[in-house]
């Protein structure tokens, strides 16, 4: 399991993720890569009005590797907060050469305190760690800022599409399918228990919120089921950064698939 954790002011980032602050690279690379600490490209961002709501970072087995690892920052900036949701960036990197700069756009759903990726929508942004580093990562961050308009109209054309409780259960099911490999074993929970709403106001029939739903039950765990055995079981939240994205951004296109399968 990742360590993660969600900020508030006074917050110690350094304490859920070292790796930010790393003092140099990994002893595995070379005199090309150029070397610049997150933490100086954080502090680019929040000059231009990026804050940072939420840190992680990969556990490692070899303590060596701590302080180097793959971690992910959710940055918001000050005009991309609007009603229900936030509009965010993610940012990913590591200092041992598995992972280039990577930003990517997310979306934070205040009511259930969870975050999405959009998907494809807004294509991701990479930088090597070469050359001007901090310029290139705060210029892909508007680029992506830039890009949200596309993610909000299809969150607002989601919300319009009212499903069947038959589509709901079709898409939780395709939802289960992108987390469990039914072929090997079926899936611990059922489609219903995915659609079962954690709060009163999330239990509206619209895309969206089945969509939040779903997501929310897939990647938070707590649902009761049964194992490959049949023993029971609980299923657990979803706390890989890799995993969370990949699985948040195929939940995203499901989404957005049957939105447009519903014209």
């Amino acid at each position: 399991m990742d360590a993660t954790t969600s900020l508030t002011p006074g917050d110690d980032i350094a304490r859920v993720a070292p790796s930010i602050f790393a003092a140099q690279a990994h002893a595995s690379r070379s005199e090309r890569y150029t070397y610049i600490p997150t933490i100086d490209v954080l502090r680019g961002l929040r000059r231009e009005g990026f804050e940072p709501f939420m840190v992680a970072q990969t556990r490692v087995r070899q303590e060596g590797k701590r302080e180097h690892t793959k971690h992910m920052l959710r940055l918001r900036h000050a005009d991309q907060i609007e009603g229900r949701e936030a509009n965010e960036i993610i940012l990913l990197n590591s200092h041992d050469g598995t992972s280039s700069y990577q930003m990517l756009a997310g979306m934070f759903r205040f009511v259930c305190q969870n975050g999405m990726v959009c998907g494809d929508t807004v294509h991701e942004v990479r930088v090597p760690h070469k050359g001007d580093v901090v310029g290139q990562v705060i210029e892909g961050a508007f680029t992506v800022l830039d890009s949200f308009e596309a993610a909000q109209a299809q969150r607002d054309s989601m919300q319009r599409v009212c499903l069947s409780s038959g589509e709901q259960r079709a898409f939780a099911r395709a939802a289960l399918a992108l987390k469990y490999d039914e072929q090997a074993a079926p899936a611990p929970v059922s489609d219903v228990q995915l659609l079962t709403p954690r709060r009163l106001e999330d239990g509206a029939p619209d895309l969206w919120t089945t969509f939040n739903r779903v997501q929310e039950n897939l990647t938070r765990g707590g649902l009761r089921g049964r194992n490959r055995t049949g023993r029971a079981t609980t299923t657990r939240p979803v706390s890989s950064i890799d995993q969370s994205v990949k699985l948040n951004r195929a939940l995203w296109v499901l989404a957005d698939e049957m939105r447009k399968l519903r014209g």
